[in-house]
């Protein structure tokens, strides 16, 4: 936990991981709504993730360059501003039906998310002792689960209408039936976005109205620069978040798709049930902060992605609620991933946290790439489950990054230093 001075800031920050985490997990729900309502293919509608990741990954280096020059207050500032302003598009967006018009809005919301995420995650490491910085990140990123484990909830309860009609249906429909029907689905969305602006806009007052304090990264300033990948274990850390990202965005982007295709559950169940597997997200965030008093975050890490690769063995070989229940169940052996993996990446580079932070968040990304991977594969298989091998591939990746990448490398004169100080380096 963070020193008492930090205390107020690290507990008013922890609520910026709740925002984001609700945004990113409203996806799974507003993917197969969208599909409904704008009358998409498993492809077009999974431009919902690529709006949104696309994002941070155009937003990232200009948020890092903006942090840099200003401060951490400001940086979420701006953040939650266009945060508030993406939500609130939905509006208009409803009202036009118009797919694009949608999309603009969750850009606009990811770009505000950037912000947050990029100020947040690197700010949270160094309130408090460098030692604990993966344990800390961990408890903060909980706040993440739980706003992971209600947008689905609250997303099935207030989104779906509960109307499902079937391909035949709808075209038996009337022009004006079928414009009536799309319409009203759309509207839907109203409400929610409409609360979810309000709600940050008075978190945006709570900043305005507090003062943080801005804390001194170890060593001098430096430019935003490439040269910072000279650090390996920051390069392996990119590869691997962008991996999980990926992973983890398709899991759960298409789980109820999923879950209609191998068990045919209605969408409204599946949304509830996706809502409960996040609830094992946010419960595994809690219970890998205290694992980490005993487990080294690295190994847990590992242990946790070989898991995964398990239960997706089975979301791959299964048909009924045996398969669905395997996919259900990955979120918990996720919930570490992300903050451990940032923590082990920007580990030790001072100045340098904040560059390294906004690559790490621009490998975000693969919350876009890995479902259109996915949405692809459905469509030119006509299989949702076989799609479901392309998450199973990226927690082998990070199974990697667990066992070798993370590791911190030495040059020869840093190595020889130390041997010259009688100290042996060892870095897991």
């Amino acid at each position: 936990m963070p020193k008492n001075n930090f205390l107020v800031p690290f507990i008013l920050v922890c609520s910026l991981f709740f925002l984001w985490a609700f945004l990113h997990n409203l996806n799974p729900i507003l993917i197969p709504h969208l599909k409904k309502a704008c009358q998409l293919s498993d492809t077009q509608s999974s431009f919902i993730d690529i709006a949104i990741y696309l994002a941070y990954f155009t937003i990232a280096i200009p948020a890092g360059l903006f942090v840099q020059k200003y401060n951490y207050k400001k940086g979420i500032l701006f953040g939650l501003s266009l945060y508030a302003f993406g939500a609130l598009l939905f509006i208009p967006a409803a009202m036009v039906r118009e797919y694009y018009f949608f999309l603009v809005a969750l850009f606009i919301m990811g770009s505000g998310a950037t912000f947050l995420e990029t100020v947040a995650n690197p700010y949270v490491t160094v309130l408090g002792s460098r030692d604990t910085s993966e344990q800390r990140l961990n408890f903060a990123q909980s706040f993440n689960g739980l706003g992971a484990m209600l947008a689905p909830i609250i997303g099935s309860k207030f989104i779906f209408s509960g109307i499902e009609h079937s391909s035949d249906e709808l075209h038996k429909m009337s022009a004006a039936d079928l414009t009536s029907y799309l319409n009203f689905e759309a509207s839907t969305v109203k409400a929610p976005y409409l609360v979810m602006g309000l709600v940050v806009v008075f978190v945006t007052i709570l900043f305005v109205l507090t003062k943080l304090p801005e804390v001194t990264d170890e060593g001098h300033s430096t430019k935003f620069s490439l040269s910072v990948f000279k650090n390996s274990h920051l390069k392996w850390a990119v590869i691997a978040e962008f991996c999980y990202v990926g992973a983890q965005v398709g899991v759960g982007s298409f789980f109820i798709r999923y879950s209609k295709f191998v068990a045919d559950f209605p969408e409204q169940q599946s949304g509830y049930l996706w809502g409960t597997a996040l609830g094992g997200f946010m419960v595994g965030r809690f219970a890998g902060t205290f694992f980490m008093r005993y487990i080294k975050p690295a190994k847990l890490l590992s242990l946790y992605a070989v898991i995964n690769i398990l239960l997706l063995v089975v979301a791959l070989t299964f048909k009924g609620s045996v398969a669905v229940y395997a996919a259900a169940v990955t979120p918990f052996f996720m919930s570490i991933m992300f903050p451990t993996i940032f923590a082990l990446g920007i580990k030790d580079l001072g100045a340098e946290a904040k560059i390294g932070s906004s690559f790490l968040i621009m490998s975000i990304i693969g919350g876009a790439c890995i479902p259109v991977i996915m949405a692809y594969i459905s469509d030119m298989t006509g299989s949702m489950q076989n799609a479901y091998i392309v998450p199973l591939l990226c927690f082998a990746v990070i199974l990697y990054f667990g066992l070798k990448g993370h590791q911190i490398k030495m040059s020869n004169q840093e190595y020889a230093g130390l041997q010259n100080d009688g100290k042996v380096p060892v870095f897991e």
